[in-house]
């Protein structure tokens, strides 16, 4: 939580910042231009020339313009060395007043962490080998008027970051590349699932009943039909209409929207993968999803296990494949035998410390088939679920829990 101090702080950096905004107006410089033009991409420049040593540097004759948010500055009164952030990474500017001439150094000093800057000049090593350019001209292109999170050290309050992802992006440079991660997994399933003859749609987001899940969902109104509309929580509905209608491979990856609550695993609005397959088993299903995944991860990674959290996930394939009831016994170390033994279980839940309604639940499943399905479902999600690190389906939910179980074979 931000305190009244450094709100002050902030409100007087914010009031130096616009002052200097101001001082670059009556230089007659526009600190928001529109005419950046053509520059080069900071990655490329380090791509090619980042093993260059410095006398072979002094024979390359080309200049380099490159353009970022200003990410630290260090002055030595006649020069400064300032570091630049584009999309594609970051570098060093060396700038000296001897160089870019003594009215264009005063106009640099008005510029400071957060603004966005070019410049222009050749490569050089600096005494520490580092690769920079040497600026024969800088110019402002975004003066930034809200100073950093945390003086610039990272932004590590939660919150904040997922409130202000913008913010985020900003001050912790790893975040991007999940998007980059994000963006190249999608891009991979769309790939695989076209490569096997599903066509990609999209499905009304607006629907007259709120089908495919149960959740609650958002209602809005429409007032051209003057009808109750909800913002779907799950695509399932339309797009079994398709399979009917002889589309015999379908998916989508869309937004749904579930009015309930919030956290760092749920958010009111969400992407889904669905896809459908006639003819198809879950068993084929399975297969499917294990060889999208195992694909997904190496292609992301160059190999099939990755690091998460403390602990190693391994999702080469075959992926394990484990019945409701199989799970219990060989998860959890449940008697077989008593599986079916409504006393058993209770007692499981009360050694394990899982509080559970065992009234409330028979209310809401009268058959006692349906009690013990539903007692072995809160056992998978509340014991046995915790327990399973690499990827593993789980099937032969109970039908009696849930509307949504297709009765197996």
């Amino acid at each position: 939580m931000t305190t009244i101090d450094e709100r002050q702080e902030q409100h007087e950096q914010i009031r130096q910042r616009i002052a200097k905004m101001e001082a670059l107006r009556e230089k007659g410089i526009n600190p928001y231009p529109n005419d950046v033009g053509e520059r080069d991409r900071i990655a490329d420049i380090l791509g090619e020339y980042g093993e260059t040593e410095g006398e072979a540097l002094e024979q390359v004759g080309k200049k380099f313009t490159i353009a970022g948010r200003a990410m630290a500055l260090r002055s030595f009164g006649k020069a400064a060395f300032m570091s630049l952030r584009d999309a594609s990474g970051r570098m060093q500017i060396f700038v000296k007043k001897d160089i870019i001439g003594p009215e264009a150094f005063e106009v640099f000093k008005l510029m400071e962490v957060g603004d966005f800057v070019l410049a222009t000049g050749r490569l050089f090593r600096t005494k520490t080998n580092e690769l920079t350019i040497e600026a024969e001209s800088v110019r402002i292109v975004t003066k930034g008027l809200r100073p950093l999170p945390e003086k610039w050290h990272g932004l590590s309050d939660v919150e904040t970051r997922y409130r202000q992802r913008y913010v985020d992006l900003i001050a912790n440079e790893e975040v991007i590349e999940t998007f980059r991660v994000r963006n190249r997994a999608i891009r991979f399933i769309r790939d695989f699932l076209d490569a096997r003859g599903y066509m990609e749609v999209e499905t009304p987001m607006m629907q007259p009943i709120p089908g495919g899940a149960t959740a609650r969902p958002f209602v809005t109104h429409h007032n051209a039909l003057d009808m109750e509309l909800y913002l779907r929580v799950a695509p399932e509905l339309y797009l079994k209409r398709l399979v009917v209608g002889g589309v015999e491979r379908v998916y989508e990856i869309n937004r749904n929207f579930r009015n309930e609550g919030i956290s760092t695993r749920h958010n009111p609005e969400f992407t889904m993968l669905e896809f459908y397959q006639a003819y198809a088993t879950f068993d084929d299903l399975m297969s499917l999803t294990e060889e999208m995944l195992s694909g997904l991860v190496k292609s992301l990674r160059g190999e099939t296990t990755l690091d998460y959290q403390g602990q190693q996930l391994n999702f080469a394939a075959p992926f394990k494949r484990l019945r409701i009831e199989e799970a219990l016994t060989e998860v959890l170390g449940l008697d077989a035998a008593r599986l079916n033994d409504a006393d058993y279980l209770l007692e499981v839940f009360q050694r394990n410390g899982v509080k559970l309604d065992p009234a409330k639940l028979r209310a809401q499943y009268p058959t006692e088939k349906g009690f013990l399905g539903k007692l072995h479902v809160e056992l998978m999600d509340e014991l046995v679920e915790p327990k399973i690190v690499d990827p593993t389906f789980i099937t032969h939910y109970p039908t009696a829990v849930s509307p949504l179980s297709r009765r197996n074979e």
